[in-house]
């Protein structure tokens, strides 16, 4: 089995195919609509070309940084992403326990299908949250309150998601809204069944606010003192725009490509933003 390991993204992709319910699977591997930007932010690393200095000692190389003044030893995080038991009975959980084994720090998702209060107590680490603004702000500020007693450092609130994306994978295979324990006894969906969508696209419909603006910037500022990141930037407008609003700083994201198809690959706006 060990000369088996997978050594690159590829091969766990595929054993990924091959763990998982094809459901599941193209859930957590696809993107929006024609999914074109999802193939970009692939393709687009593929033509930034290196340019190789040589005779340089390499023998000792430090890539370790910060963020928000947490010490991290390389610039890798792990970015929210929900549904974890899809894939491990652990959830998110087992994701913290990984993030904090390699001193990288985690991004919580909202859609956690792990308690807050769980992953917090699981292991020692430096952890962010992330938000999404609910249709009932008391929703949203309640997740805030939470991850700010339990420790978390910072808020990561999601701007691209005024409106749920079609993904059609998730349409086709009639996809399942996982548990969410975060949200029990703060929101209740009467009925999730769709005539053939998806039921988390449904859900998003019925509880995300598609009115969201700058506005919840100045709102969530008036909540909470942890430092705000927004998530989901990807012009030079809207960077100037967060940094008049005041917030920590921003990460620039098209969510995966699995919101808004011919958006422009992640890694060619970074310049432009920066």
């Amino acid at each position: 089995m060990e000369n088996n390991l997978p050594v690159n993204i590829r091969e766990y992709q595929e054993l990924a195919k091959k763990a998982l319910s094809k459901m599941h699977y193209d859930y957590i591997n696809g993107g929006a609509e024609d999914e074109h930007t999802l193939r970009d932010n692939i393709a687009a690393y593929g033509r930034i070309l290196l340019r190789p200095r040589v005779l340089v000692d390499v023998s000792n190389i430090d890539m370790s940084t910060s963020l928000l003044g947490y010490n991290m030893p390389s610039p890798i995080i792990v970015a929210p992403t929900g549904s974890h038991k899809v894939a491990t009975p652990e959830g998110e959980v087992a994701t913290a326990k990984a993030a904090a084994s390699c001193n990288s720090l985690m991004v919580l998702s909202f859609s956690s299908n792990c308690r807050i209060e769980e992953v917090a107590s699981s292991c020692n680490a430096i952890r962010f949250y992330q938000l999404f603004v609910f249709k009932k702000r008391d929703v949203s500020s309640t997740l805030v309150r939470r991850a700010e007693s339990n420790g978390f450092k910072a808020i990561v609130l999601t701007v691209d998601t005024p409106v749920f994306g079609r993904r059609e994978a998730d349409i086709r295979n009639k996809m399942v809204a996982s548990p969410k324990p975060n949200l029990e006894g703060l929101i209740s969906i009467d009925d999730l069944n769709t005539t053939g969508g998806s039921q988390i696209e449904k859900y998003a419909r019925d509880t995300l606010d598609p009115s969201l603006s700058w506005k919840e910037v100045e709102w969530l500022k008036s909540i909470t003192s942890l430092p705000i990141l927004l998530k989901g930037i990807v012009t030079a407008e809207d960077a100037r725009k967060a940094v008049e609003a005041g917030v920590a700083g921003v990460i620039v994201s098209n969510h995966g490509g699995r919101q808004l198809d011919y958006a422009p690959a992640t890694i060619s706006v970074l310049e432009e933003v920066y």
